[in-house]
């Protein structure tokens, strides 16, 4: 390699003779400028010495600059002659344009429309299409090649220089070869590895022929004052590679299908709140004269005190607007939703794999990982191809790695399980508590007791410690498969299922356990034989779902922001305020680069985890709360700008990687999608107080079971609690506080026989009437979601007939023009071969001159 010093040009690109491009940039710190461990630092000088000695017999050419701020550091820029290019281009099966597309595409009848949200095509203009193949250096000529320097562009190249970087060798120990930057990165012998932004964010590159990629992309996509238009998706991919582009064409799409939902929930919401005031339950609890008249017995043992009906009148307004009638609309038309979402994202992923020359990217395409390869250290036959491959591990290995991973999440899942445990503990201990500190008398006349019941102070306390043990385990767990998809596959899996249990474990036991399994107050039922069952409020725990959700879904994003936008911008304020105080000179490009964030080995995993959780908040539990799509549409469309600010300011480049589709996330959501339709019907017929309701309304309110002459909710309330006679209370549970009154019983949420009764404290017919129209209401809403499901996948293909055209057309004219072209060189051949045989005759059967 050589060395030269920075030609004071900030902006540039190239070499100091300025003809060779930087492809990629290699960071490593001095060793004779540092006086601590020499004897290890030698060993690293080695190491990289080999390293770059190969690189340079890999063909790659390489430029050492110092540091301009600091002198210890060295950078080491990497260039890729136009040899090294087309070899590796064809190694790697890589597409690249044969001639420009002449196929005409279709206008949208929605265009007049969305060129209002589009962007300005004067500032980025639309990318030329062309007909593309997987490049052979034996069919040069075939290729568009107007310009050499402009064939392969930025992106490409730094993926070909990733890929030599990653399969170089720089030692062998004991018979293994070492080889790959991810390994020399890991050891620090290099400190960084990374291709250039093309210019500052802040404003374009002082070269003119520098189109400024990056200065667009942050004026026109990531700046918050573009929060409503339409992101430059080709533009992106193009800087960034398709696995970026993939990410925030999912994004987009998932943003806008969102705003259907919002809309449609917004009005349920508004549908519940305009008809509470005609909420008739609701009114009896607070009538002084109904609600006022029923004392409600204890719901914890001996501290707990008898309490009014109307202390709860709150709370049953509220529960008014969530468990409605529109509730129940909005739970079905989100299960239709869904599977429309994930139809006709896959119709537009088939137009992406189109437009983004991934149609046909298999395996055979996507190079085996690195630290893969160098584990393959076991030979097998191929079934298939008869030949020998290597193999990290034998079947055995393979049976006691899947053994161990298995184990570790089973741990993983175990260690969740307690911490909610732990939680439900915390609630009923706590609940004891703030029972006796925040007694409710039976008047219920104090201010505070109209808002802050022990029910609401233990719901929001444990929702919000819930909250935070979820974020610790997140981070604790956050501290080997074939390819790099098979290998995020497999972590999408492991994580997901953890990350499953950690967020929406609360969740499941308020909406499907909480108030379940109480006994009633004479035999409680207890839990781990010590801690009484919780009860709901009398109008269910709905309500408490639905603080829950908001708490989660609401701290999380805001915890999220955080933690991937505030971070990343004060660490790199620190370093630049750092850089600033050392120095006042130019810095170039290649410097300001490796004082921003590395991107992290998994890329984007963690922001599909993020939105994917979040897909299964908005599905799964969206009976309990209508206003989740809205609250997912607005962090939605911050999200989308605050990941393209990260990418194109606080973070160095990534390298651009292929992507067909989503991975594993796609499964993922599909599988999301069928639970919801359960979750959903559960919690209207469990959790909800509707089927009762409508049991009451149909049967109870009138002959033989009511007394009201026709139907009507009037008397739900007194109907739907059960009477308790106090002199029946065991020792355990009676209550220290006094009885007030006259009165010798208390009411208690159940459907149960009366005191005096042949079958006392028994279920009543009213409780198996509910129990079956509850399984009668959750098989219907299943049967009739999924059969619609199955209706609108099987009428919405995955790609549309244009799509298919367009991919058979490009297919057959691409064959076409490589036919033709082999065509013409075989006759060009042949034609020079027949003129030499004719020359041949001729010179054979000329007569001779005398």
């Amino acid at each position: 390699r050589c060395s030269a010093d920075f030609d004071n040009k900030p902006d540039s690109l190239f070499f100091n003779d300025g003809q060779r491009r930087i492809d990629f940039v290699l960071v490593y710190e001095d060793e004779t400028k540092m006086t601590h461990k020499r004897s290890n630092h030698k060993k690293q000088k080695r190491k990289r010495q080999v390293y770059e000695s190969n690189l340079i017999n890999n063909g790659l050419q390489l430029e050492a600059t110092r540091s301009v701020l600091d002198e210890k550091t060295i950078f080491v820029k990497v260039h890729a002659p136009w040899e090294v290019l087309c070899t590796y281009a064809e190694v790697m099966h890589i597409k690249l344009p044969l001639q420009p597309n002449d196929l005409k595409t279709r206008e949208s009848a929605f265009n007049w429309f969305t060129r209002f949200f589009s962007v300005d095509e004067n500032i980025i203009k639309p990318e030329q299409e062309f007909f593309t193949a997987p490049f052979k250096r034996e069919h040069l000529s075939n290729f568009y090649i107007q310009d050499k320097d402009a064939f392969f562009n930025p992106a490409t190249r730094s993926r070909i220089v990733h890929f030599i970087l990653s399969r170089v060798k720089y030692a062998t120990k004991q018979n293994v070869k070492k080889f790959g930057i991810n390994k020399l990165l890991d050891t620090g012998i290099y400190k960084a590895a990374f291709p250039l932004h093309d210019s500052s964010f802040g404003h374009p590159s002082t070269d003119p022929d520098c189109p400024s990629e990056r200065y667009l992309l942050y004026r026109e996509w990531a700046h918050p004052k573009n929060i409503l238009k339409l992101q430059p998706l080709d533009f992106i991919r193009k800087y960034y590679g398709e696995k970026i582009g993939i990410y925030f064409a999912w994004l987009g799409f998932y943003t806008n299908m969102l705003i259907v939902a919002a809309v449609v929930g917004v009005g349920c919401f508004l549908y519940g709140f305009f008809m509470k005031d005609n909420c008739t339950w609701s009114q009896e609890v607070c009538d002084p004269n109904i609600g006022g008249n029923i004392i409600m017995c204890p719901q914890c043992d001996k501290v707990c005190t008898y309490w009014n009906l109307t202390i709860t009148c709150e709370s049953s307004k509220k529960l008014c607007i969530f468990d409605s009638f529109g509730t129940l609309v909005f739970a079905v038309f989100m299960g239709i939703w869904v599977t429309l979402f994930l139809e006709f994202w896959k119709r537009r992923q088939a137009e992406l794999e189109y437009e983004w020359d991934t149609v046909e990217y298999l395996e055979q395409e996507e190079q085996i990982r690195p630290e893969y390869e160098a584990q393959c250290t076991h030979v097998v036959v191929n079934e298939i191809t008869q030949q020998e491959e290597h193999v990290p591990y034998t079947a055995c290995g393979k049976c006691v790695r899947i053994t161990l991973c298995t184990s570790a999440v089973f741990f993983w899942i175990l260690l969740i399980i307690a911490s909610v445990i732990g939680i439900i503990v915390y609630r009923l201990s706590v609940f004891l508590v703030f029972s006796a500190t925040l007694p409710r008398h039976i008047n219920g006349t104090q201010a505070i007791r109209k808002y802050l019941t022990p029910q609401t102070a233990t719901s929001v306390t444990a929702s919000i410690i819930s909250f935070i043990v979820i974020m610790v385990l997140n981070i604790v767990y956050e501290k080997l498969p074939r390819t790099q998809t098979e290998y995020e596959n497999s972590l999408t899996t492991k994580m997901f299922l953890f990350q499953f249990v950690n967020y929406y474990s609360s969740c499941f036991y308020i909406a499907f356990f909480k108030g379940k399994f109480v006994g009633y107050p004479g035999n409680p039922v207890y839990w781990l034989g010590k801690y009484r069952n919780e009860e709901c409020d009398p109008g269910g725990c709905l309500l408490e779902l639905t603080t829950q959700l908001a708490i989660i879904v609401g701290g999380k994003a805001i915890w999220n922001n955080i933690q991937e936008v505030l971070l990343p911008w004060v660490k790199n304020l620190i370093g630049r305020y750092c850089a600033d105080a050392r120095s006042e000179k130019i810095v170039p490009r290649w410097e300001q680069d490796y004082h921003l964030q590395p991107i992290g080995k998994l890329g984007l995993f963690y922001e599909y985890l993020e939105m994917v959780i979040q897909f299964g908040f908005v599905t799964l539990f969206v009976a309990s709360f209508p206003l989740a799509p809205l609250l997912a549409l607005i962090n939605n469309m911050l999200e989308i700008r605050l990941d393209a600010w990260k990418l194109t300011t606080q973070f160095r480049r990534m390298v651009p990687q292929k992507a067909q589709d989503i991975g594993a996330w796609q499964p993922i959501m599909q599988g999301i999608a069928i639970l919801a339709v359960v979750t959903n019907a559960m919690i209207i017929a469990f959790t909800s107080d509707m089927i009762p309701r409508l049991v009451y309304y149909w049967s109870f309110s009138v002959p033989p079971y009511g007394s009201h002459s026709s139907y009507t909710m009037k008397g739900y309330i007194n109907n739907t609690l059960s009477v308790f006679n106090i002199s029946d209370f065991k020792n355990a549970s009676k209550p220290f506080s006094p009885w007030f009154g006259n009165d010798t019983t208390c009411r208690y949420r159940d459907f149960r026989y009366p005191p005096g009764h042949q079958h006392q404290y028994e279920h009543n017919i009213y409780y198996w009437h509910v129990i079956a129209a509850k399984l009668a209401f959750i098989i219907v809403m299943e049967h009739v979601i999924y059969f619609v499901k199955f209706i609108i996948s099987y009428i919405i293909p995955d790609v549309s007939q244009e799509t298919k055209s367009k991919v058979k057309r490009e297919k057959y004219l691409t064959q076409k023009i490589l036919h033709e072209n082999d065509l013409k060189v075989v006759k060009k051949t042949i034609g020079k071969i027949a003129d030499k045989i004719i020359e041949g005759v001729d010179s054979t059967f000329r007569p001779k001159t005398e």
